[in-house]
């Protein structure tokens, strides 16, 4: 009898670890994707995951020949591709070519990236607003 109640303790401890998931995302960036539209010769690619039980996102963005130093990144949301919204997640540590970061998600947050309503976005001095932009849609 104890060895059956220690078994199904056990496997009721391992029970949330069984129901997590890890789901992927990307986002193809370009001028055209703003909103208006930018011309730019800018690109760029996300690639993030995101854990279901520890709410992690975890990204890496690489980007290349925008018209100057990337000034400031951000997931953005609720919104649809046509559409701008305010901040959603912040790119804390801004590095030429490739960013690199993560962030734990409210339950509201994981929501609207799983309902394809955030995008991501790259600034620049002379494209204040954004320069290169992405919606972020699971693989």
């Amino acid at each position: 009898m104890r060895t059956t109640l220690l078994t199904a303790a056990a496997l009721l401890a391992l029970t949330p670890a069984a129901f997590a998931a890890t789901e992927t995302y990307t986002a193809d960036l370009k001028g055209a994707s703003e909103v208006p539209a930018v011309d730019s010769k800018g690109s760029g690619a996300l690639t993030a995951t995101y854990d279901t039980a520890s709410k992690k996102l975890t990204y890496t963005v690489s980007y290349k020949d925008l018209s100057g130093p990337a000034t400031m990144a951000h997931f953005h949301g609720p919104a649809d591709a046509k559409a701008n919204a305010g901040v959603a997640v912040p790119v804390k540590d801004m590095a030429p070519a490739t960013l690199k970061g993560e962030a734990t998600l409210t339950d509201a947050q994981a929501a609207d990236l799983r309902a394809g309503k955030w995008y991501f976005n790259i600034h620049t001095e002379k494209n204040k607003g954004g320069e290169i932009r992405g919606q972020v849609t699971k693989k």
